[in-house]
């Protein structure tokens, strides 16, 4: 039996119809996956911050003999390491740094007494610009070859792109940088300089031209790696069902490639250029050092030779946090792109 009532749909007895969604309903699954993502950052925060005290504790040398200096006497070096509170228990320490980190202070370098917020907010915005540009130019570049390759595989194109793709993948970085530097600043040409970096405020073009070389140097391995997965991930997605359908109601090859497949075929790409991201936030150490860019890469080798220990942990609580936060964002990109990921979350 069917009941019905005026004001709405008919309604079962066994309360058939659906329930009319609640307001803010549709934004539950990404506050979910927030929370859950939040969580999760504490504790890889925790996790970071504590293996890497213990990591620092363990290298080869002492701080207060760096800072005291080679020539110190043992009295001289003893008082340096109560004054730096290296005569403490390592976990006393790592509770206090803590403690100073959720207040929002890092402490501040063994060597020069710079507080190292102060030191990481000079170098981040360099190692991030030259990041955020290499990884642009890099998806720039491998979206359309992609897309292409994908289109016409085995051609041309597709052939070329991946012979000189799987070459400068297997190329060193450091010896793509050279290459570069002798080709544009020095060598063959000197119409960029192959060292330096000047800051974007302070003079535009000299940033554009200080960073193209590093940028290409980090650009071009990770453009060959993303047109290959994008490519490979294309090629399926053509083969499903609903591309053939697509085909068959008459759509253009450009339409189903770039509105019915790329989007399905992105994910595997998201993923990968995240977490490149937050791994060359830390890892720009080769190209920083190749070019003299003052950045957060060369800050982490110079705070490892100085045992700058509060330097070190500053940094590495930086890269743990902008990987954390980078994934959680991959996440809730996801729940953008793929309505199933918004079902199941």
């Amino acid at each position: 039996m069917t009941l019905t009532t005026p004001a709405g749909p008919a309604l079962t007895p066994a309360g058939g119809a659906s329930p009319a969604p609640k307001p803010g309903g549709r934004h539950r699954p990404a506050l979910r996956r927030i929370r859950k993502r939040l969580v999760h950052l504490l504790i890889v925060l925790l996790a970071v911050t504590f293996l890497s005290f213990v990591v620092v504790d363990l290298l080869p040398g002492d701080a207060a003999v760096v800072v005291a200096g080679d020539n110190a006497t043992p009295e001289q070096v003893q008082q340096v390491r109560e004054d730096l509170q290296l005569d403490r228990p390592l976990l006393v320490r790592y509770v206090d740094w803590l403690g100073g980190v959720v207040t929002g202070d890092l402490g501040s370098s063994f060597r020069t007494g710079q507080p190292v917020a102060e030191a990481l907010a000079q170098r981040i915005p360099v190692t991030f610009e030259i990041t955020i540009i290499a990884q642009l130019l890099a998806l720039l570049i491998a979206i359309p070859l992609a897309v292409y390759s994908a289109y016409r595989p085995g051609r041309l194109v597709d052939r070329a792109s991946m012979t000189i793709g799987f070459g400068a993948a297997a190329m060193p970085t450091f010896v793509f940088g050279m290459v570069l530097i002798v080709l544009f600043a020095g060598g063959v040409s000197s119409i960029l300089p192959a060292t330096g970096y000047v800051g974007f405020f302070e003079d535009p073009l000299g940033n554009l031209r200080s960073i193209i070389l590093p940028c290409l140097t980090l650009m071009i391995a990770e453009a060959a790696v993303y047109r290959q997965l994008l490519r490979s991930d294309m090629i399926s997605t053509l083969q499903e069902d609903f591309i053939l359908m697509a085909r068959s109601k008459g759509l253009s090859a450009r339409t189903i490639l770039l509105r019915h497949a790329l989007r399905p075929s992105s994910f595997s790409l998201i993923t990968l250029s995240g977490v490149n991201i937050g791994r060359l936030l830390g890892g720009t150490v080769i190209v920083e050092t190749l070019f003299a860019i003052p950045g957060l890469g060369q800050l982490i080798v110079q705070a490892v030779f100085n045992r700058d220990y509060m330097i070190l942990q500053g940094a590495l609580l930086f890269v743990a946090v902008a990987y954390v936060v980078i994934n959680m964002l991959i996440d809730l990109l996801y729940l953008a792109l793929d309505p199933r990921v918004r079902r199941d979350a």
